[in-house]
């Protein structure tokens, strides 16, 4: 019965997922962030912090891991095994890790119910806690965290001593390494060190069924999460789909398109972005490009593979060479597969990367800060 229920209701219930579980508002995406990054600029610690980025600094961004109860309506559970590997590597290479939201599926699981049956992922967390190397920043399905006046306590109860939780994050450049300054120009390294900046948010600032909506909360808890667990159907698609960008990521783009060199990393939408693209929008713009340089074997290459991410459809009209590269997206550590993805920040590199089975880490997309910094400026 539940096999034919799960052929029946898939593509309706994947539909409703999408449509209802995002109503983003530009004007208040756009007041939200503003107003956030100020008071990181005004050192409000309440609100974030600024964490410098200097030469022996490494980054590992994770968001919406969604850590549930280990039945069926947990998402995370299948992306477990993947997170405890990636952890394992980012703590062993000495990266800072940065949870940047959802960390925790509280819209439909009790606290005691996660810490239960997560003990293995909090206590690897808990090696970057004890060395100063753990920033969590609140998403709206654990923002519980603040709103509860015990949150600080029950986090001290997991990770065995106080962890502070923010709304965002700021990176500050700081000096580049020895080899970076002798392949750089004097302009480039000023513009690298002094104007390009760092913003990290979870990005459900704005979205009337995200930012606290009670209603949004109930159905998640008492109508969907009793549903996907009979069901057991996980909606978050492999991280490599074929969409364009959702409408609150476009809204969070434009955000970031208006500002004065800035990145902008948030997750919340479950949906990668790199420089401002999706995977099929960077080969859709490769493909003009490369259609522009004539270049043969290069068009049939790219054409094969948005085909391929297509199954058929007609490859998109738009034109995504104009877009700044201003907007990055961890995507998830709950694809339905098993993968997850995350964003990697060196003093010199951003990286889009996923850890999927048996193939362990793969570097996605990539580029330097240097390059971002001049593109930007």
């Amino acid at each position: 019965m539940r096999r034919i229920l799960q052929i029946i209701l898939l593509k309706p219930i994947l539909w409703a997922s999408r449509k209802f579980s995002s109503r983003p508002q530009p004007d208040k995406i756009f007041e939200a962030l503003s107003v956030l990054r100020q008071h990181i600029a005004d050192k409000n610690e309440k609100k974030g912090i600024t964490l410098q980025l200097d030469l022996p600094d490494k980054f590992i961004v994770f968001s919406d891991q969604h850590r549930g109860a280990k039945n069926g309506a947990d998402d995370f559970m299948n992306a477990e095994p993947n997170y405890m590997a990636a952890l394992d590597y980012y703590f062993q290479n000495g990266y800072k890790f940065i949870s940047l939201g959802d960390c925790e599926e509280l819209w439909e699981n009790s606290l005691a119910s996660i810490k239960k049956h997560n003990a293995l992922s909090f206590d690897s967390e808990k090696r970057f806690v004890q060395q100063n190397r753990f920033y969590k920043v609140i998403g709206n399905h654990d923002l519980f965290w603040n709103n509860d006046p015990l949150g600080w306590l029950f986090l001290k109860n997991i990770y065995d001593q106080e962890v502070k939780v923010y709304d965002g994050i700021a990176l500050q450049l700081g000096v580049m390494s020895q080899e970076f300054r002798v392949n750089t120009t004097d302009s480039e390294l000023g513009i690298h060190n002094s104007e390009l900046n760092i913003f990290l948010t979870h990005g459900h600032q704005g979205d009337a069924s995200s930012d606290g909506n009670w209603f949004s909360k109930f159905f998640v808890a008492r109508i969907w999460a009793p549903l996907q667990a009979f069901l057991k159907i996980n909606p978050n698609t492999p991280a490599f789909n074929n969409q364009l960008k959702s409408v609150h990521n476009r809204i969070m783009y434009e955000w970031s398109a208006l500002q004065k060199n800035l990145i902008l990393i948030t997750g919340h939408t479950h949906q990668p972005v790199f420089e401002s693209l999706t995977h099929p929008e960077k080969l859709q713009r490769d493909l003009r490009k490369a259609r522009d340089e004539n270049s043969v074997d290069k068009i049939k290459e790219i054409e094969t593979s948005l085909n391929n991410l297509l199954r058929g459809s007609s490859v998109y009209s738009t034109d995504f060479s104009s877009l700044k590269p201003s907007y990055f997206n961890s995507g998830c550590c709950c694809f339905s597969d098993g993968d997850i993805t995350g964003i990697e920040i060196t003093s010199e590199h951003i990286s889009l990367i996923k850890w999927s089975s048996g193939k362990g880490r793969e570097i996605l997309e990539q580029t330097t800060l240097s390059v971002l910094a001049d593109q930007l400026k």
